[in-house]
């Protein structure tokens, strides 16, 4: 059996960095109830009384966090406060980072999500046997309805079905009970609703298949299992953003979805392929 022997210095040094993170989470835990409370104070009847204990809360965890940092700083308290500080300015840099492309993909979202598509007497038919399109979607957004017609335009007039597969991905930010999962459930099947009528407009059969779960890659992965029984003639299409400017975020944060559910259905014997969506970026002027 395998003994892993800590020295005296870095056991104290885990003890620093975990007390000091401890009330920093503590103090950052009870701020945000402060402001929860100042938020619904004009909904909440007992607002006043919540909001003075979280207030009251904030006060000493910060005054514990302030005094630990102080007293332990030459100990290992600047140790943790700038591993601790680089880590939030990494995830302040991401942030940044998604906000950026997401501005990029408004205009896109805005051109192809009001597309003038003419009206139909009558929906087609399914062709039971006829090859089938499953185009992984998230929201209705320009980034889905991309993927649509990169499909339409790369197989003119092959496929006879389309099923939109989505799927509605619960996180600790958005599970609040029962109603917030209902309300994700509305959500998720709206947008692909939007896409189904989309799609008969066009000209193709369409429907759609969607689940709610915390593993994004497992229930897509389950879904297209399911489908492959159904459609026999089927093959998986998922977008992905190709930027004009490749960096280490682009890189990193934008390379997992598409590939890993490529990844895991190729092996499976369902063939997926992954649509480039191009992401033009603004030359920054000096």
């Amino acid at each position: 059996m395998a003994t892993i022997v800590y020295s005296n210095g870095a056991v104290k040094l885990l003890i620093v960095m975990y007390s000091i993170n401890v009330f920093l989470t503590f103090t950052l835990s009870q701020l945000g109830m402060v402001r929860h409370w100042w938020a619904v104070r004009s909904t909440e009847t007992h607002w006043r009384r919540r909001f003075l204990l979280a207030g009251l809360g904030t006060i000493v965890t910060a005054g514990i966090l302030l005094i630990t940092s102080v007293i332990k700083f030459r100990q290992g308290g600047w140790v943790t406060l700038a591993v601790t500080g680089a880590f939030i300015l990494l995830c302040m840099v991401v942030r940044g980072h998604y906000t950026r492309v997401r501005g990029v993909l408004k205009s896109l979202d805005d051109v192809l999500s009001d597309l003038p598509m003419p009206a139909r007497d009558s929906a087609p038919e399914l062709a039971p046997e006829g090859p089938t399109a499953v185009v992984l979607v998230e929201s209705y957004a320009g980034l889905g309805i991309h993927t649509l017609l990169t499909v339409q335009r790369m197989f003119p007039r092959h496929f006879k079905n389309l099923v939109f597969v989505s799927v509605g991905l619960v996180d600790s930010g958005q599970f609040k009970g029962t109603e917030s999962v209902r309300a994700l459930e509305e959500k998720v099947r709206g947008d692909l609703e939007q896409y189904v009528e989309l799609a008969q407009r066009m000209g193709f059969y369409a429907e759609y298949r969607f689940t709610v779960g915390t593993d994004l890659i497992e229930e897509l992965e389950q879904i297209c299992h399911d489908l492959q029984k159904e459609f026999r003639r089927s093959i998986v299409f998922a977008g992905q953003l190709v930027f004009q400017r490749e960096t280490v975020f682009t890189r990193t944060l934008h390379h997992e979805t598409a590939f890993s559910i490529q990844r895991r259905l190729q092996f499976a014997g369902i063939q997926v392929i992954i649509l480039p969506i191009r992401v033009w970026q603004k030359q920054r002027t000096a």
